[in-house]
Formats: C-alpha cells, structure tokens, sequence
C-alpha cells in the first residue's frame, strides 16, 4: 500500500474508502464516487469509529468481508449501513444529511425513489 504524511492512500483516504465501500456494497466504485458522498462518509466513519478503527480497516480492505473479525466486521457492517440508507446506526443513529438519505442505496436495490425527495407528478 502506497502511504502518505496520515498513512492512508491518497490525501485525506478518500481513495482506499472508495474501494473499501465498492467491496462492501457490491457496486462500482465508479457509481460510489458520482453520488459524491464518498467524502462525506469517509468523515463521518472517521469521526464515529475513530481514524485507528478506519485505517485498519482500510488496510483489510482486500478481504472478504466475512473474513473479518470482531471490531473490524462491526466497522464494515456501520460503513455498508451508512450506504445503504444514508444513516450511521450510533449510538446514537442518525441521518447523516437529506442528501444521503435521499441517494440511500436501498432506494436504488428497491428500484424506488426515497420518499419525498423527488417533486410529485401530476395528479399526486
């Protein structure tokens, strides 16, 4: 793994936290990267598991993620469930903005738009 100054690829390890969430949700990290939340999700699982917890779950991020292991597979579960809805599961949970409740990857696997996030049709 390429390192820098914080050990993490890339600046701040936005990178490495794209290819993380690419394995752990099954979808391109391309597709990850154009909802432009991977930032965002990188500091709030920052911020939630501390940068310890993140960096070496980063560094596992070739593993399968039923090869992980106790902290780490915790961590993994909170990053999947942070995309899935848009929520960290806490405690406490919270939403982590409109916009990430909205690109939820539920919505998407559900083939939906999230609930009052789209203008309403005619007739609605």
């Amino acid at each position: 793994m390429r390192t820098t100054t914080d050990g993490i690829d890339g600046l701040d390890g936005t990178d490495d936290f794209a290819v993380l969430s690419a394995r752990l949700t099954g979808l391109d990290g391309a597709y990850l990267r154009a909802t432009g939340l991977v930032e965002v999700y990188r500091s709030v699982a920052e911020e939630q598991l501390g940068a310890d917890l993140l960096e070496r779950l980063l560094c596992e991020r070739g593993q399968r993620p039923g090869d992980l292991v106790d902290d780490l597979l915790d961590a993994a579960r909170a990053i999947t469930l942070l995309w899935y809805t848009g929520s960290w599961p806490g405690p406490p949970p919270f939403v982590v903005s409109p916009r990430a409740y909205a690109h939820g990857l539920a919505w998407r696997a559900a083939g939906l738009v999230a609930p009052a996030t789209a203008p309403a049709g005619y007739g609605s």
